[in-house]
C-alpha cells in the first residue's frame, strides 16, 4: 500500500539503506553516483545513520552496523510462529542431515525466518531475512497453494513471474496448475527452480483457522534426493514438522 503523505527524507535514508546493502561497503560517492544524489545529502544520511549505531566507517567506506542484526533479532524473537517453530526446524535438519528452513510471506514475497544445518547440509546464499519471490521455492509454493486465488493474482501482478531458471514457473497458467497439485498432493517441491542442481521438499503451516502460517522445507543436491526421496521419507518427515508445528499453534 502506498503511503497518501510519504516523508521525502525518510524515504531517501530507506533508498541509501537498501543501496548499501545491494552494493556491500562502499564509499560516499559510489552511493550519490547510484542514487543520483548530491554527496553531501548521501553524507547527511549517513552521518545521521551511523550516530545512531545503523552504519559504521571505516576509513572511508561505510557498512551496516550490527544495529540492525539487534532490530531484526528482536522482532523474529517477539514472533510466536517463529518461537514454536524454530525446535522443529532443528530437529528436521538433524533427522534429514541436510538443511532445513521456515519462511513466511510478506507483501508478496517469502522471507526466510531461520535455516538450520543438518551434517551433510550444503551451504546456500539463504539466511534469515532474505527475500525470495514465492514461485520459485517448494517454501513459497507451500503458501501460495493455501492463498484466496484472489491474492495470489495481486502477488503475480505486483511481483511477477520472472524465471529464475530453465526450470522456473514463467506463466499464470503454470503456476495454478502447479498449486493445485500442491493442495491435492499436501506438499510442494522445487526441483531446481531458484537453484538449478537443488531439490527441496515444503509444506505449509496452517492455523486452525485456515489461514497459512508459512511453510517448512528441506533442501539438499539433486544427487541426494532422487525422485523416490522427493515422495517419501524425506516428504513424510517435512509433513510431520509441520503437523507438530500446528498443534503446538493451535493447542
Amino acid at each position: 500500500m502506498d503511503a497518501k503523505h510519504p516523508v521525502r527524507t525518510t524515504e531517501k535514508t530507506l533508498t541509501l539503506i537498501e543501496e548499501l546493502k545491494d552494493r556491500g561497503p562502499c564509499g560516499v560517492t559510489e552511493l550519490a553516483d547510484g542514487m543520483e544524489m548530491g554527496k553531501s545529502a548521501v553524507h547527511n544520511h549517513l552521518t545521521t545513520l551511523r550516530k545512531h549505531g545503523y552504519v559504521i566507517k571505516s576509513d572511508d567506506t561505510y557498512r551496516f552496523g550490527l544495529k540492525f542484526l539487534e532490530v531484526g533479532g528482536h522482532v523474529r524473537k517477539s514472533m510466536e510462529f517463529y518461537q514454536v517453530a524454530e525446535p522443529e526446524v532443528k530437529s528436521l535438519a538433524d533427522e534429514t542431515d541436510e538443511l532445513a528452513n521456515l519462511l513466511v510471506e510478506e507483501q508478496g514475497m517469502g522471507v526466510y525466518l531461520m535455516r538450520s544445518k543438518g551434517d551433510d547440509a550444503v551451504d546456500l546464499d539463504t539466511y534469515a531475512g532474505l527475500r525470495t519471490h514465492l514461485h520459485t521455492t517448494a517454501l513459497g509454493k507451500a503458501i501460495l497453494a493455501h492463498l484466496p486465488d484472489e491474492r495470489v493474482e495481486e502477488i503475480i501482478e505486483r511481483r511477477g513471474l520472472e524465471r529464475q531458471t530453465p526450470q522456473s514457473i514463467g506463466t499464470e497458467p503454470e503456476l495454478f496448475e502447479a498449486l493445485e497439485e500442491i493442495r491435492e498432493r499436501g506438499y510442494a517441491i522445487d526441483d531446481g527452480e531458484r537453484l538449478e542442481g537443488l531439490r527441496c521438499i515444503a509444506a505449509p503451516i496452517k492455523h486452525s483457522s485456515g489461514d497459512v502460517l508459512g511453510s517448512i522445507s528441506v533442501s539438499a543436491p539433486a544427487s541426494r534426493f532422487s525422485d523416490e526421496d522427493l515422495h517419501g521419507e524425506p516428504a513424510e518427515r517435512v509433513l510431520s514438522a509441520a503437523n507438530v508445528i500446528e498443534l503446538n499453534i493451535n493447542y
